[in-house]
């Protein structure tokens, strides 16, 4: 049976190439973007099979109408992606208020409304899978992109605690959390804060960093078929990495994390006290 999906961020990037896959195996898609003209070519190649909708997901209240209107156009919704985001660039000092404020806004809330709004639509539908893009800056932390980690994390503390919430509903909930990748998401779509002189020398040691995490970036257009396998498991991955480089990143910092927690674990048993 033919499944329905409804896509935030198809304007480019992975929810493009999601959105292709997709309808190219037969599917049906209602696709959003902040401007709606730049899904024209879909709708022109694929027809009534892709439904073109305007939206800024940190709108709660058009998100919620897309979800109703993508419905009732199709009947059914068997998979929702929350793949609308961007990078904020800067020191922690650096970050000014708004900036914080407009990237919590999109890659925490705007895939929270959307979370919320998708889940009656998936239990009427009998399950379905939500799919969180984050980052393996979602499980990692880096210098000057730390705000971008917090959201980050915070999608990915919400997204596993749903997991537990709707699996008796048939809902299976993934965070894909994918390494570098050639799209645009350091260029034109990012947002980088105002500079300040004294962090000159850690930020080229992290412009130096982040050029070995993405010297080999991923193929987006790979990522079609590996979406397909998840969505199509029986049993897909709460997490789920996309390229080669995220699993050796992740393994230095988790063992170092239990390396650090095991030294300090005498001092954990004090703190506990008389009834430890």
């Amino acid at each position: 049976m033919a499944r329905t999906w409804f896509i935030t961020g198809t304007s480019r990037g992975f929810g493009r190439e999601w959105a292709e896959a997709a309808l190219d195996r037969g599917d049906r898609v209602a696709a959003t973007a902040r401007d709606v003209s730049s899904l024209d070519d879909l709708a022109a190649k694929y027809g009534d099979r892709v439904l073109p909708l305007a939206l800024d997901v940190t709108d709660r209240a058009a998100g919620l109408a897309a979800l109703e209107r993508a419905y009732e156009h199709f009947g059914r919704l068997d998979v929702v992606v929350n793949n609308a985001g961007y990078g904020q660039f800067g020191m922690i000092e650096e970050i000014s208020e708004q900036e914080a404020r407009a990237q919590f806004e999109t890659n925490v809330f705007g895939a929270l409304w959307i979370t919320q709004g998708a889940l009656p639509y998936l239990r009427d539908s009998g399950g379905g899978n939500i799919i969180q893009v984050s980052s393996i800056g979602g499980i990692s932390a880096f210098a000057n992109i730390g705000i971008y980690n917090a959201s980050k994390w915070a999608l990915e503390g919400f997204s596993q605690a749903l997991a537990q919430e709707v699996a008796a509903f048939g809902i299976k909930v993934t965070l894909v959390e994918p390494g570098g990748y050639d799209t645009d998401w350091g260029g034109s779509s990012a947002s980088h804060a105002t500079a300040l002189p004294v962090y000159q020398a850690v930020r080229a040691q992290a412009a130096e960093a982040r050029k070995g995490r993405t010297s080999n970036p991923g193929d987006p257009a790979a990522t079609r078929s590996a979406i397909l396998k998840i969505v199509d498991a029986d049993n897909p991955p709460l997490r789920v990495f996309f390229g080669t480089a995220p699993i050796g990143i992740a393994t230095a910092d988790y063992e170092s994390r239990l390396a650090e927690w095991r030294a300090w674990q005498p001092v954990s048993v004090e703190a506990q006290g008389a009834n430890g």
